[in-house]
Order: C-alpha cells, then sequence, then structure tokens
C-alpha cells in the first residue's frame, strides 16, 4: 500500500474517530440537559418569579448611570445659573430609590435561589441514591465504592456551586450586557460604536476559553473522582492493606493521582489567569479610548459631560460581567461534567426489573422450580446450561460440589439478584420476573459469607430483617439460632454498638447476628450461602442444632463446604461445571459411593482431630 493511501486511510480514520467523539459528547450533552430539564420542572413558576426579580435588580442597577447622567446636564447648570437645586435633588432621590430597590431584589433573589436550589440538590441526591440501591448487582460488582461515593459527593457538590452562584451570575451579565448595549447606542450612536467595537475581539476570546475550560474541567472531574475511589478503596480494606504492607505503594498511588488532580487544577487557573486580565485589559483599553474620543466629541459640543459620564460607567458595568461570564462557566464546566456522570449512572436500567404488572404471593409456600435454565455472567462463559430442577416447599436441600461448581449462582437466582439468561425460575408456579419486588423480598432471604453488619446497636442490625419488631421478637430470634447467650453479655447487652461493619465483634458473632436477622424475617425461602464459614466446627454444630427447629416447614439452600452441614439436610444435590451430577438424600447418596461419597469420607478425616462439642 502506497504512503499516500496510508495516510489516507489514517485521514479516515482520524475523521471518524473525531465525528464518534462529537456524536458522542452530543448524546452526553442532551442526556445531561435532559435530567437537568426533569430537574427544573416541578420549579417553572418559582424560576420565572426569580427571572422577574432579577430582571427588575438590574434595571435599578442600569437606571443608575442614566440618572447621573440627568443630573450631571440637567440638574447641575441650573444651579450654577442660581436657580434651586430641585431638579438634582429629585435625581439624588431617584438614584437612591433604585439602589435601594436592586438591594432588596438582590435580597430576594438570593433567598428564593438559595431555597429552589437546595430543593433541587435534596431531590437529585434522593434520586441518585434510590437509584444505586436499586441496580442490580452486576452493576455494583463493576462500580466500585469510591465511584458511587464520588457521585453523591464532588459530583452533587459541583452542581450545588452552580446552582447556588452560577445562575445569579449568568442572568445578570446576560440583563447587564444587553441592557448596557442598548443604552450606549441611545445615548450616543459613534462613541458606542467606539465602545464597542472591541466586542468581536472579545468573543473570539471567550470562545477560545470555552473550549480549552471545557476540556480541562471535565479532566478536572475525572481525576478528583480517580482520587476518591483510590481513597475509599484504600481505608475500606485497611487490614489487608496493612497486613499486607502496601502502605508505601498505596501512598506512591495516591501522590500520583493527586498530583494529576493538581496538575489538571493548575491548568484551569492558567486559564483563568490568561482570561479574567486580558477581559479587563480590553475593557480598560477600551475606556481609554471612548474617554479620549468622547472627550473630543465634549470639547466641540458634540456630547455632553453627562453622556460622557454615563458612558464611562456602563462601560464598568459592561466589561464586569465579561468576567462573571467566565467564573460562571468554570462552574458550569464542572457541574456539566458532573451532570454527565449523574446523568449516566441515572439512565442505567437494573439488569433486573421490576415487571409492570407485579404478581402478589398473599403466603408464599417455598416451592422452587428451574425450567431449562440457563445462566452466564458478563464474559459469555456459560455458568449453568439448560438446568431443570423441582425442590418442594419446606424441603431443606444441601449444595455441594468445588469452587465454581454454580452454587452460588444457582442461589443468586432464587434470590433474583440476577435473572437467567434462558428458561424460567418459579417460586409457587410463578416466575420470578412477575413477582413484585415486596413479595420477592418478602419470601427469599439470603444470608451470604460476608455477614455485613450496619453501624448501630446489636438490636437493630437483628431488627434489620424486619423493621418495627419488637425487642421481645429480637430476643427470641437470637435465642433461637443460640446467639443470646453472647449476646446479653456484652457491655450493653442488645445495645452495644457493632461499630463499623461489626468490627467490635468477632467473625462467628457476626456470622450469628445475621442468622438472627434472617430468621426475624421469617422467609418462606432461606438461602445460606456458607453462613457457617465462620464459624469453629463445635460453633457450627450449636448454630446447626437451632437451625433443626428454625428450618421446620420452611424451604433452605444451604451452600456449604464443610459437608456438616449437609447433616441436617432432606435432600443433596452434587453440582460440577453447572449441572447436577449426584442427587438424593445423604444417607443414600454416602451408601452409593460416588462423589459425595468421596466428599465425606475426605471431611470425615479432617475432622478426625478435633475435640467434640461441649454438651
Amino acid at each position: 500500500m502506497s504512503q499516500t493511501t496510508t495516510q489516507g486511510w489514517r485521514g479516515v480514520a482520524a475523521e471518524n474517530k473525531d465525528d464518534l467523539s462529537e456524536q458522542v459528547s452530543f448524546l452526553l450533552r442532551a442526556r445531561s440537559r435532559r435530567l437537568l430539564g426533569e430537574l427544573l420542572r416541578p420549579y417553572r413558576k418559582e424560576i420565572a418569579l426569580l427571572v422577574a426579580v432579577i430582571v427588575i435588580c438590574n434595571a435599578a442597577a442600569l437606571a443608575i448611570p442614566y440618572l447621573v447622567k440627568v443630573g450631571i446636564d440637567a440638574g447641575i447648570p441650573p444651579m450654577l445659573a442660581g436657580e434651586g437645586p430641585a431638579t438634582l435633588v429629585t435625581v439624588v432621590v431617584a438614584v437612591l430609590a433604585a439602589a435601594i430597590t436592586q438591594a432588596a431584589t438582590r435580597q430576594v433573589f438570593l433567598r428564593m435561589a438559595g431555597r429552589i436550589g437546595q430543593s433541587i440538590l435534596l431531590e437529585l441526591r434522593r434520586r441518585v441514591f434510590a437509584h444505586f440501591q436499586k441496580l442490580s448487582l452486576s452493576f455494583h460488582d463493576d462500580y466500585t465504592s469510591g465511584r458511587v461515593v464520588a457521585r453523591l459527593t464532588s459530583d452533587i457538590e459541583a452542581i450545588s456551586e452552580m446552582l447556588q452562584s452560577g445562575f445569579d451570575g449568568l442572568v445578570t451579565a446576560v440583563l447587564t450586557l444587553t441592557g448596557t448595549a442598548v443604552l450606549l447606542l441611545v445615548l450616543d450612536v459613534p462613541l458606542a460604536v467606539v465602545a464597542l467595537l472591541p466586542l468581536p475581539v472579545l468573543l473570539l476570546f471567550t470562545r477560545w476559553f470555552r473550549r480549552q475550560s471545557s476540556i480541562t474541567y471535565r479532566r478536572t472531574r475525572e481525576t478528583v473522582a480517580l482520587v476518591i475511589v483510590h481513597f475509599v478503596e484504600s481505608m475500606t480494606g485497611i487490614r489487608a492493606v496493612q497486613a499486607f504492607r502496601r502502605e508505601p505503594r498505596n501512598q506512591e498511588i495516591f501522590s500520583q493521582l493527586n498530583a494529576d488532580y493538581a496538575h489538571a487544577n493548575v491548568q484551569s487557573m492558567r486559564l483563568i489567569a490568561l482570561f479574567m486580565p486580558g477581559v479587563k485589559l480590553i475593557g480598560n483599553v477600551t475606556i481609554a479610548a471612548v474617554l479620549f474620543y468622547g472627550g473630543l466629541l465634549a470639547i466641540d459640543g458634540d456630547v455632553t459631560v453627562g453622556v460622557l459620564a454615563a458612558f464611562l460607567l456602563y462601560l464598568r458595568q459592561f466589561y464586569e460581567p465579561m468576567q462573571e461570564i467566565s467564573q460562571f462557566y468554570n462552574t458550569f464546566q464542572s457541574a456539566g461534567a458532573a451532570l454527565e456522570k449523574l446523568s449516566g449512572v441515572l439512565e442505567e436500567r437494573p439488569a433486573v426489573a421490576e415487571p409492570h404488572t407485579p404478581v402478589a404471593l398473599e403466603r408464599p409456600r417455598g416451592e422452587i422450580r428451574f425450567e431449562e435454565v440457563e445462566f452466564s455472567y458478563l464474559d459469555g462463559t456459560p455458568v449453568l446450561s439448560r438446568m431443570d430442577l423441582a425442590i418442594p416447599a419446606g424441603q431443606t436441600v444441601a449444595l455441594v460440589g468445588t469452587t465454581g461448581a454454580g452454587k452460588t449462582t444457582l442461589a443468586k437466582l432464587v434470590s433474583r439478584f440476577y435473572d437467567p439468561v434462558a428458561g424460567r425460575v418459579l417460586l409457587d408456579g410463578v416466575d420470578l420476573r412477575d413477582l413484585g419486588e415486596d413479595s420477592l423480598r418478602g419470601a427469599v432471604v439470603m444470608v451470604t459469607q460476608e455477614n455485613f453488619l450496619f453501624t448501630g446497636s446489636v438490636a437493630d442490625n437483628i431488627r434489620f430483617g424486619r423493621p418495627g419488631s419488637t425487642m421481645a421478637e429480637v430476643v427470641e430470634a437470637a435465642r433461637s439460632i443460640g446467639a443470646h447467650e453472647f449476646i446479653s453479655a456484652l457491655p450493653e447487652g442488645y445495645d452495644t454498638q457493632v461499630a463499623k461493619h461489626g468490627g467490635r465483634l468477632s467473625a462467628g458473632q457476626r456470622q450469628l447476628v445475621a442468622f438472627a436477622r434472617a430468621f426475624l424475617a421469617d422467609p418462606a425461602v432461606l438461602i445460606l450461602d456458607e453462613a457457617t464459614s465462620s464459624l469453629d466446627v463445635p460453633g457450627e454444630r450449636l448454630v446447626q442444632r437451632a437451625m433443626r427447629t428454625i428450618l421446620a416447614e420452611r424451604t433452605a439452600l444451604i451452600i456449604a463446604h464443610r459437608l456438616s452441614t449437609v447433616e441436617i439436610a432432606d435432600r443433596v444435590l452434587v453440582m460440577d461445571s453447572g449441572g447436577i451430577v449426584e442427587d438424593g438424600p445423604p444417607d443414600q447418596l454416602i451408601a452409593r459411593a460416588g462423589r459425595f461419597a468421596g466428599l465425606h469420607q475426605a471431611w470425615l478425616d479432617s475432622i478426625s482431630d478435633l475435640p467434640a462439642p461441649p454438651g
């Protein structure tokens, strides 16, 4: 291929890339505008009133230089001629009235704008938080907690700054520029032409600044998000950081990210440092030109001294808003980049969506069926393949198998954290995709090995399973699974604060609290996903004794690498490579000397040296 042809292809590729970039940028802006429109729509009347108030405020401000002109031209000459100061007094009163009007309307504007802005931010925070909770696990698997924090902190703060100060600056600047230009032309056309002659240069300068700041401020939002992400993840995983002496490397990464953020801010400040003095220079040069030319006109009697004075006052008002516009544009660019990210999150659709016409289960029994279910994660690798399975209501089923066999995936499908790629998962004959969220979460509860506890008391964490439960019900739930004794021994009993992530409790104690929470919820289907992994063998057996009673007349799926849990199961499913290879009661599977029998014997060998549990 010739060099010319190669360059041609590169040119086409670059052009297509630019076109694609412009299309993506347009879509992002459209999405941001749509979100902003939704947020502003409930306040249309208030915003219209706000605009009317700021118009009055700016009209009063624009009237003052004109009144000065009247005072000089019509108020002072009569006094020099020996007449009374009536005209000048009238002008002075009018100037005072305009100043009071400007101050009063300004105060009203700031109060109204603050109230509307905070209402919008309140709704935006509520909407983003609620939407994050609705999004499926597949989204949260990819979207880090640091990015979530960045959306709800720095991005919201950027929009807050725009609503609190940017709107005021923009409207004031636009009205001042327009009103001043009109009044200059009304006062004297030749002098107005001189005053407005630098305007095209100023517009080109502003356009250049707008383009450059758009790039810079988007980079600023990106870099600050990376700083927050790294900080949150480092603090969340502080135990692992300290255990593996990761501090120096984390500090190195943070320093680099922090330096990138500082560099982005320096670039934005350089733009401001160039733009603002540039605007002021153009304004001062224009004032000097008007003063010189206007002075010549005044000597010839073509303009009055009052007109020249008004021109100079108006020019000060004319060029100051250009700096306000630049400041607003900085704020707007920062808020625009934040709004793009927030609108992107809000337009994410849950992979597990609420049905349009949800079905409610009044009294769920707990019968589970899989009909030719297929499932794979994002990479497309099959995890479950055409699975058919029936679990009668009230049956306790143990799922065993090696890591990656599909046990946890099956449990997540029953909980509807994910939907199957093909086939159906049914609860009491109803497709889970047709069940309402409240019915599903009330009927199916999953306890995972993570045993996450929220900041609050032990009782609060147990009551999380059923808000509004009485203290007696909380204690009964804890007693049923064997947690009452250790909770009562805590310094403040059930009122003991568990600290962040339950840090004041041992891993086994956190697991027992998670069990009590699930049992208090009283679901028809209870899923234990390696939920005894944090307990030692004696402790696990104590929990199993309580579970025999708790799981009665309840459908249960128990996933565990420890085969001791299988002892309480009615049925065992041995899984391998996304399929069920053995199915039956534990005793029968052991007698068959198959795969489960081998796993069971290996487990017996592993605990042969452990002491028996007390009692």
